[in-house]
């Protein structure tokens, strides 16, 4: 599939909107941009690579992650269709990255060279700053969600980080019922929790009564939400 297909308006990332279809091709030529297909576990990016290029994903879903000197692992952020990786450390001139991208499952990476994205090129295309615009936007909404993810990590036990997040999930779902992007792993890695502790903390709850659960499709018994 040639990379402009992935670009109808209802896949249309949100780095593109305001682009209209006749100029996507000439957008994707101008940003020198390139498809790269990655199998589940692969490494996309290492913590340590130097990088100039944003990451925009295609097709799947990639993790971001971070992992300390024993072996424990922490999944910062999930990313899927549509959306980059990498935008905020090359912006930001940091350049070394400290941490590290992995595919969650097969997918489709789109890569393209920053200075690329945000420079006027000599053709003086006009979406350039239709595109710087759009970073803005989404470098400001990412910090938002790291921000509710702290919301979750700093609670005092693994009941209070699940509870937490469920109660998120069910907002941003407009339901009680929704389907989790982490496996259970992935979850005990995102709350930085023990796989065992959060296992043991779920079983309790649906004995409770408070939730029900069959592998990610969760359903709350109880509204936990914050009104």
């Amino acid at each position: 599939m040639k990379l402009k297909n992935y670009f109808q308006p209802e896949q249309k990332s949100p780095l593109f909107q305001g682009v209209s279809d006749s100029e996507l091709a000439a957008l994707i030529k101008c940003l020198g941009a390139r498809e790269k297909t990655y199998g589940k576990g692969q490494s996309i990016y290492a913590a340590g690579d130097f990088v100039r290029e944003i990451g925009l994903v295609l097709e799947g879903r990639v993790h971001l992650v971070r992992d300390d000197a024993w072996g424990n692992r922490n999944i910062i952020a999930e990313i899927g269709p549509g959306e980059m990786f990498a935008e905020a450390f090359v912006c930001g001139g940091v350049g070394l990255l400290p941490v590290s991208v992995i595919a969650a499952g097969d997918c489709k990476i789109m890569f393209a060279d920053f200075q690329r994205v945000i420079m006027q090129c000599g053709s003086a295309c006009l979406f350039h700053s239709l595109l710087i615009r759009n970073i803005v936007g989404i470098l400001a909404r990412k910090n938002i969600m790291l921000q509710g993810k702290m919301e979750h990590i700093t609670k005092r036990t693994t009941r209070e980080k699940l509870l937490s997040y469920l109660s998120e999930q069910s907002r941003l779902h407009g339901s009680g019922e929704f389907a989790l992007p982490f496996d259970r792993q992935g979850l005990a890695d995102y709350l930085s929790v023990e796989r065992s502790a959060l296992s043991a903390e779920m079983s309790r709850l649906k004995a409770e009564g408070v939730i029900n659960y069959r592998k990610s499709h969760f359903e709350l018994l109880i509204d936990t939400r914050e009104k």
